[in-house]
């Protein structure tokens, strides 16, 4: 018998469709096999498809896990911010929690026409990796490593930046890990491209967890506890990300595109 999974198609970080990053969201009653999750998202092909269950431990709302087409992620920024902005526009309600496996709680709450995302801070220290470095089209300024995969690149302007033609075979070579490169932007105060070939995403439209990093780096260059972003890929994505102690807080809004079913076999 075929079931039929409720499926939602959404473009997070964006005001209008076809902009921000698309995830697919999954509210499911439990918990299906791991392999049919992963074969789900690889038939969605998108950055992330999220699922969500309700939570029994009663720490929060929902259990949420998040895959690509080839794995499932520790943490998922645009995914998560899709999640709330599904079960909040179902449900109703001003806030919604998250329990997740190797990222803590997390929370996305309403916030005007927008919502808001808490996220732990992903700290930097500098670094070297001479075997990227090469690869990313530019040689960056600076480098900055987290030891969970994250590496903050940072090059001398926003132009750089957005010309920036990496070598993704080279990248999908050296692991899982994201490429963050960024630079102060013009329009908004700070600009990235994100690549992470080696998770099966060349380049990712808007990366939230990336913007985890990027909060805790550009807050204490700029002396500033807020900044705007624009994550300069193909479709572009736009946030608001401010420091609150351990948390990053992004914000930014969400656009349904398709509401439908997942026919399952």
């Amino acid at each position: 018998m075929t079931t039929a999974l409720p499926y939602w198609h959404v473009d997070a970080f964006a005001d209008r469709p076809f902009a921000g990053n698309q995830a697919a969201v999954m509210p499911l009653d439990a918990w299906l096999d791991d392999k049919v999750l992963q074969a789900i998202a690889e038939e969605n092909n998108f950055a992330e498809t999220a699922f969500v269950v309700p939570d029994a431990s009663g720490e929060a709302d929902y259990e949420l896990r998040w895959f690509t087409p080839t794995e499932e992620v520790r943490l998922c920024g645009h995914a998560t911010l899709a999640s709330g902005h599904v079960l909040l526009t179902r449900d109703g309600g001003e806030r919604v929690t998250f329990r997740t496996r190797r990222a803590g709680n997390l929370e996305v709450r309403q916030a005007g026409s927008a919502y808001e995302l808490g996220l732990p801070i992903i700290p930097t220290e500098p670094g070297s990796w001479d075997e990227a470095a090469v690869l990313l089209g530019a040689e960056p300024r600076e480098i900055w490593l987290n030891p969970e995969g994250y590496g903050i690149y940072l090059f001398d302007d926003e132009e750089t930046v957005r010309g920036l033609g990496p070598d993704m075979r080279g990248l999908r070579a050296l692991g899982n890990d994201q490429f963050i490169c960024t630079a102060q932007g013009g329009e908004a105060d700070v600009v990235s491209r994100v690549f992470v070939p080696g998770g099966g995403v060349d380049e990712d439209s808007f990366t939230g967890s990336a913007h985890a990093a990027l909060t805790h780096f550009w807050t204490k260059r700029l002396g500033c506890e807020s900044f705007t972003a624009f994550q300069a890929s193909q479709r572009g994505g736009r946030a608001t990300c401010r420091r609150e102690g351990d948390r990053a807080i992004l914000s930014g809004p969400c656009v349904t595109v398709v509401e439908g079913r997942f026919l399952l076999p």
